[in-house]
């Protein structure tokens, strides 16, 4: 029976009819759900292709829970960002990639629950959403694209914000970057810093009165005061 469904096809190709032929990518696909390994070496199963198709579309905001695994010892810098920011991702996951070879930048996720402005500086989460802060071993504060020239200078890429060095041109690249951190959230599709800051709110009140549940609790464990 498939000789004759073969042989049928090659008729038709032959008579020019290609047009009442289903298209090859969706017949392939067809075949390859069926039975894929019957298309594969013998030895060969798929599963190195599907963990290549994992790999390729990973979301680049979850690689942020990599913050401070191994905080380097001796670094120079210290990065604040946002890590529910997509393309702020990006550019964080190449620069600690870069970093694994020199060791010198410090990276600290503003949104963290762990995240403390009396240990950077005193800078606030409202204050560090409004523009990239970075903080130098000595305790200084850069802002803005000298923030990451000082950041690119440590992982051997000074030469990407070197142009900016110079004032007439420095002061175009803040006001460019100025209008990107403005509208960032809007951008990436986020909700309105307001929103967020009332979120962040209310998570903070609910893990204070789960805490204060969990208090009592332990407290009338170990006491007859509670009962009524």
């Amino acid at each position: 029976m498939a000789t004759r469904g073969a042989a049928a096809v090659c008729s038709i190709a032959r008579k020019g009819k290609f047009s009442s032929l289903p298209s090859v990518p969706r017949y392939a696909a067809v075949r390859f759900q069926n039975s894929p390994s019957r298309f594969l070496p013998q030895g060969f199963t798929s599963s190195p292709i599907r963990a290549i198709h994992d790999q390729t579309a990973i979301n680049p905001v979850a690689t942020k829970k990599r913050d401070e695994e191994q905080v380097p010892p001796n670094w120079k810098i210290k990065m604040l960002y946002d890590g529910d920011c997509p393309l702020c991702m990006r550019e964080v996951n190449m620069l600690r990639e870069r970093n694994e070879k020199y060791g010198t930048i410090k990276f600290v996720d503003i949104g963290s629950d762990d995240y403390s402005p009396e240990d950077n500086q005193g800078l606030d989460y409202t204050t560090a959403m409004g523009r990239i802060h970075a903080i130098l071993s000595d305790g200084t504060v850069v802002t803005d694209v000298e923030a990451f020239r000082r950041l690119y200078e440590q992982v051997g890429l000074g030469w990407v914000y070197s142009i900016t060095k110079y004032k007439p041109i420095g002061k175009v690249a803040d006001s460019v970057y100025s209008f990107w951190a403005k509208y960032r959230l809007q951008i990436t599709g986020r909700a309105p810093l307001e929103q967020i800051l009332e979120a962040r709110k209310k998570k903070v009140s609910l893990v204070g009165y789960g805490l204060m549940l969990s208090l009592q609790g332990a407290v009338c464990n170990d006491s007859s005061a509670c009962k009524m």
